[in-house]
């Protein structure tokens, strides 16, 4: 039976999805929603906050689960979509988007490490 490199792409791809489609919503409503209204203190999204909370070990792993997991699905979902649209150059195009995704993931990384 031959071997498929799928799992490595359908992992992240997976990952990504299911935390974008748990998180976002979340997201929406706190700074979509309760902020503007008024529900939550206007100090939650605070510069200062949010600085503790991005130098904090638990924060940088949670930013970064934040930016590389949608990442990779994004990468895939424009992997298919490109492929949709009749590019059937498929390689090239998988190269590119995975491409960005690892760029994006290093560079969420690099800036993590800075804070």
């Amino acid at each position: 039976m031959a071997k498929s490199h799928k799992p490595i792409v359908w992992g992240p791809f997976a990952a990504g999805g299911t935390f974008s489609a748990l998180v976002t919503p979340v997201l929406i409503v706190i700074t979509g929603l309760a902020m503007p209204l008024g529900l939550l203190p206007a100090d939650v999204l605070s510069y200062d906050r949010a600085l503790a909370f991005a130098g904090s070990g638990l924060g940088k792993l949670i930013l970064f689960v934040f930016v590389a997991l949608p990442a990779w699905h994004a990468a895939h979902r424009a992997r298919i979509t490109v492929h949709d649209f009749g590019v059937r150059a498929d390689i090239p195009v998988a190269v590119a988007v995975y491409a960005l995704a690892a760029l994006a993931t290093v560079a969420t990384a690099v800036a993590l490490v800075k804070i």
